[in-house]
């Protein structure tokens, strides 16, 4: 079978040789599976119809004897059988060597059902559908890693290889691997259809045993739609909802809400309040996202053409695109993805912080008429910090490593005030 390459099969190696077993989370299609059969020995599938029965039989009692085979050993699916978890922790303690487990798993399971947390010995990986860069649609000439190395290093004149009408097909598409298989765009449009057809019939209700209702688990996830990448009240949303289907509570609409995340179908962002403004003037609310734009795109039925023709919303499903990439290329330095907005209307569309604090301030404009708005807004920010550490004595704040404007244009170039304008389709890990 053909097989993408993943950023993650770097980060998992290097797991296996630091833990005795690795979790592989995510959405499902997102190639958890795949990724980690590129690095097993031998595997257990507990979704096989053949073998279920007997497997799961076996996992109520004799979990231990499930874990047998050559290591690592891949254990795809375990929340069908939590007590798989307790098992692999004790085994790992047992033998007391790394790179004894890769477990799979496309939802979250309730801690209840788990007698320890794994610390220290089940080491955790979030994976997402492909980056631009892992379905080859991107250049990869620019590195997000080696710009945080070396923030002076030249860009001017990388080029796209995707233009606006190929930009928009990738969103609508998504990240899902099986995509890359379809025969036709017909067919590649089809994944994430039945992707969000699946999550609302079925996986809602079984991921925690409720029984949830189709339509209104789909009017949720097009209410989300609608307010992708924006600062939407939870009120408003059950607003919008109600007026489309049957009356929808605040303790219904949060648990959908909180199924879908467990899904990994949602993923907010939540705010970066760094004290340079006063507390009440930092907007707190989480912006709405999905794990992949072909999700926001499915659920409001959309198509490649309408949003050819409606470039205004396309810009708010290529901010999604363009933080799907972001988190995938952070991954090896355990990046994480918030926004800045206050109420003078100053904002940053994405604030990616790596792990040792550096941090750079981003814009997301899909042509070039937004992006001298954008970066006037990151030189504000990072006016607004300097500033403050001048009458700081004490415990100063870090100014931002990195102003970028992320763009859906044709080519990378340095601005006169040092915001760097980058293409998305040109960059990677």
């Amino acid at each position: 079978m053909l097989y993408f390459p993943r950023i993650a099969d770097q980060i998992l190696q290097e797991y296996l040789e630091a833990f005795g077993a690795v979790l592989i989370e995510g959405p499902k299609w997102c190639g958890k599976t795949t990724t980690a059969e590129q690095q097993a020995n031998s595997e257990l599938k507990l979704q096989n119809p053949d073998t279920r029965d007997g497997y799961l039989a076996t996992a109520a009692t004799r979990p231990s004897l499930l874990l047998e085979g050559a290591t690592p050993r891949l254990i795809d699916e375990w929340q069908d059988a939590p007590l798989l978890w307790d098992a692999v922790r004790t085994v790992v303690d047992e033998r007391q060597k790394v790179g004894q487990f890769i477990l799979t798993g496309s939802n979250s399971v309730d801690k209840s059902k788990i007698l320890h947390s794994g610390t220290g010995r089940i080491a955790r990986i979030r994976m997402l559908p492909m980056s631009l860069w892992e379905s080859g649609e991107s250049t990869g000439e620019i590195s997000l890693n080696e710009l945080f190395d070396n923030p002076n290093l030249v860009i001017d004149g990388k080029k796209s290889k995707l233009d606006l009408i190929q930009l928009i097909f990738a969103s609508c598409r998504g990240g899902w691997p099986a995509t890359l298989l379809g025969t036709s765009t017909k067919a590649q449009l089809l994944v994430a259809k039945n992707y969000v057809q699946s999550v609302c019939a079925t996986d809602i209700s079984t991921i925690d045993g409720v029984d949830r209702n189709e339509k209104l688990a789909r009017e949720i996830l097009r209410s989300y739609a609608r307010n992708i990448s924006t600062l939407a009240k939870k009120s408003k949303m059950i607003k919008d909802v109600s007026a489309t289907t049957e009356s929808c509570t605040e303790p219904t609409f949060d648990s959908y809400v909180s199924a879908l995340e467990k899904l990994f179908v949602i993923q907010d962002i939540d705010s970066w309040s760094p004290a340079v403004r006063s507390a009440t003037a930092i907007r707190r609310g989480k912006k709405r996202g999905f794990t992949d734009p072909s999700i926001a795109v499915a659920a409001l039925g959309l198509s490649p053409q309408y949003l050819q023709m409606d470039l205004k919303t396309y810009g708010f499903i290529f901010e999604c695109m363009a933080i799907r990439d972001l988190r995938a290329y952070s991954q090896a330095s355990y990046g994480s993805i918030s926004y800045y907005h206050d109420r003078y209307d100053l904002e940053a569309d994405a604030v990616l912080h790596l792990d040792d604090g550096r941090y750079a301030l981003i814009e997301f404009k899909l042509g070039s008429a937004e992006i001298d708005m954008g970066a006037k807004h990151l030189l504000e920010i990072k006016d607004l910090v300097k500033k403050k550490n001048e009458t700081e004595t004490q415990l100063k704040m870090r100014e931002p490593d990195l102003l970028l404007v992320i763009t859906g244009g044709p080519i990378a170039y340095t601005r006169p005030d040092g915001v760097k304008v980058i293409p998305l389709s040109c960059l990677k890990d």
